[in-house]
């Protein structure tokens, strides 16, 4: 099992504003902006920086979803989060897919077909988004846009993650996560909007562990 580009069935990822309101290409265009030159990057505003601490102070989430594909599919189902580093997303049915970060290692799991890949969480955006701290001071802002009802910030490693990005999207009054997108290497996004979400919960983490012997096993 070799690292690989994360494939469409992993590319979690919120932006229901995008795909309901028509206007997708306006999430595109912000995840592939040009990089902030450092002196903008510094002048990132106070709003922004304090956003993105509050959310990286929420150690636990979990709630509901909706996921939109690249071609517009749609999905629902339970999200949980524990920070650092560990999420886990149970598809309803019929979708037999199941996505688990436990820290280490990010897994993508069929049931029905009893397939498993695993990719190093480091390699993937979503290791932004799981981070303790998020620091938009730092190289891998890539935009941060600030409009009345939503503030935007794109961040990306080309070195570690090549072209993908994380956009996410707050609620600057209350600093709720909305929605975030993952955009691929290919210009493509999946979109998923979470609801009904609950934060600072109590989270056993057995939630979020990986059946390694099923993936060595049958892993694709």
């Amino acid at each position: 099992m070799s690292e690989k580009t994360v494939p469409a069935a992993g590319r979690i990822i919120v932006s229901r504003r995008a795909m309901l309101a028509g206007t997708g290409v306006l999430a595109a265009g912000l995840a592939v902006g040009l990089p902030l030159s450092e002196a903008a990057a510094q002048q990132t505003s106070g709003a922004a920086q304090k956003i993105a601490d509050h959310f990286a102070s929420v150690k636990t989430m979990a709630g509901e979803f909706v996921q939109f594909g690249p071609r517009g599919e749609q999905t629902g189902g339970k999200f949980y989060i524990s920070r650092p580093g560990k999420i886990r997303f149970n598809y309803d049915a019929p979708s037999p897919m199941r996505v688990i970060a436990d820290g280490k290692s990010v897994v993508i799991g069929n049931q029905k077909l009893k397939t498993w890949d695993i990719y190093p969480l480091s390699k993937t955006p979503l290791n932004l988004l799981l981070s303790d701290k998020i620091d938009l001071t730092g190289s891998m802002v890539r935009n941060v846009k600030e409009e009345p009802d939503l503030i935007t910030i794109v961040l990306g490693d080309k070195s570690i993650f090549g072209d993908s990005t994380i956009t996410m999207m707050f609620d600057p009054r209350t600093y709720d996560l909305r929605q975030w997108t993952i955009t691929d290497a290919q210009k493509k996004d999946t979109s998923v909007m979470i609801f009904n979400v609950q934060t600072g919960i109590p989270m056993d983490d057995r939630v979020f562990r990986i059946p390694y012997d099923e993936v060595r096993n049958k892993g694709g």
